[in-house]
């Protein structure tokens, strides 16, 4: 089976705070941000919504792709949400129940 990789956006609502991560497990590191599990940036600035997500079959992919959207001005990451989600939806909780 492959894995699959997820290079994601949260943000603590519409144009507010935004944090970039990629991980391999969505679900997990998506409820582990909204339970602030690990207290860090995201705790400290009520970043706990997944607002955009893009899947990768490599790491190495994901990773790249991650350290790019990091150089990226504020616009660009915010036109990019926009496109694809553009009232900014919580889509963990979209994707979550449609799963059950």
């Amino acid at each position: 089976m492959t894995k699959i990789y997820h290079v994601y956006i949260m943000a603590s609502g519409p144009y507010k705070t935004l944090y970039i991560g990629v991980t391999s497990d969505l679900i997990k590191r998506v409820w582990q941000h909204k339970a602030k599990v690990v207290q860090g940036f995201t705790t400290k600035y009520g970043v706990d919504k997944l607002v955009y997500f893009e899947e990768f079959n490599e790491v190495e992919q994901a990773i790249l792709r991650e350290k790019r959207l990091k150089t990226w001005k504020r616009e660009w990451k915010i036109d990019l949400i926009n496109k694809s989600n553009p009232q900014w939806k919580d889509l963990y909780l979209e994707w979550f129940t449609s799963l059950s």
